[in-house]
């Protein structure tokens, strides 16, 4: 398959992730299919979308021409097989569970045409560990992104030892194509290049707070006044998902048992799971949405 032969992309999962994925997708010319097994679910998405949409434009990022050329190039769908029909490239953005990825891919594997390249979203697996769960190994790769999808544009390109190379070449110039920065990594790697590093730091601001050394507010000011970030590791850890740090807080807590540190924060994260408190998507994790205090004039002095 050649770049100029991808037309149509499904995206399966209307979560955050495949919501700005989606709209990333169409606002550069890409016939969108958002497929999830709810219809709420896909009709809050695609209120997201028009309001990621909206958004956008006020903030000049992109013109009402492009907003409104996109708008019809996303269709959705809980119909896998309507969904699957003729596509080009699947993206599998479903929440961080091996086993869900496994059958989502296996699902579709079943359902797509051969030519369909399967790219997964995962943050913290391997392609290679997913890719057998398909009969087309060589056209799985992981395509991972970062939020906001606009905004944080690098793209990890990760092949497995058995993708086939033009498989590699489509999905790194697709990257290029929806305005991201293709990092093709030459090997796997657990977090790819940014995630890997980031990782260290949750990791530590997770600690910190569970062990009661800094209140979150201060980790998060610490983070902001030295880096000039807009956010901490919390603000951003509220619009990743509590949930999907806790999983894969979690995951590696199982895996690398002699850290028990890892297991104290992966308890500390699970407690606002439990209360259903998981960030941006519901209105409270960390901070309180739709105006969290980090993000109000004058709250690093606040401190």
């Amino acid at each position: 398959m050649e770049i100029d032969e991808v037309r149509r992309v499904v995206i399966v999962g209307s979560g955050t992730m495949g919501q700005q994925i989606g709209f990333q997708c169409a606002g550069h010319g890409f016939d969108v299919v958002l497929y999830d097994i709810s219809q709420d679910a896909l009709q809050s998405a695609q209120q997201r979308i028009e309001s990621y949409a909206d958004g956008l434009v006020q903030e000049t990022k992109i013109t009402p021409a492009v907003r409104d050329s996109a708008r019809p190039r996303i269709t959705s769908t809980t119909n896998a097989s309507i969904a699957a029909a003729g596509t080009d490239v699947l993206v599998e953005a479903v929440p961080e569970d091996p086993r869900l990825k496994r059958r989502v891919l296996a699902e579709f594997d079943s359902l797509c045409p051969p030519r369909t390249i399967f790219t997964t979203n995962t943050s913290m697996l391997l392609p290679s560990q997913l890719a057998k769960a398909t009969r087309r190994p060589e056209r799985v790769i992981a395509l991972h992104f970062h939020l906001p999808v606009w905004v944080s544009n690098v793209a990890d390109v990760m092949p497995h030892k058995g993708t086939a190379s033009d498989v590699t070449e489509v999905i790194g110039e697709f990257a290029r194509r929806i305005g991201q920065v293709p990092i093709v990594l030459a090997r796997e790697h657990h977090g790819y290049v940014f995630n890997a590093m980031y990782s260290a730091m949750n990791r530590e601001a997770i600690t910190m707070a569970e062990r009661g050394v800094a209140s979150i507010e201060d980790i998060d000011r610490a983070w902001m006044g030295v880096a000039k970030s807009p956010s901490g590791p919390f603000g951003a850890l509220d619009m990743v998902g509590i949930d999907t740090a806790w999983t894969i807080t979690d995951y590696w807590a199982r895996r690398l048992f002699y850290i028990r540190q890892l297991r104290r924060n992966a308890k500390f994260l699970k407690r606002y799971v439990d209360r259903g408190e998981l960030g941006v998507k519901t209105g409270k994790g960390f901070y309180t949405y739709p105006d969290p205090a980090f993000a109000r004039r004058g709250f690093i002095e606040e401190g």
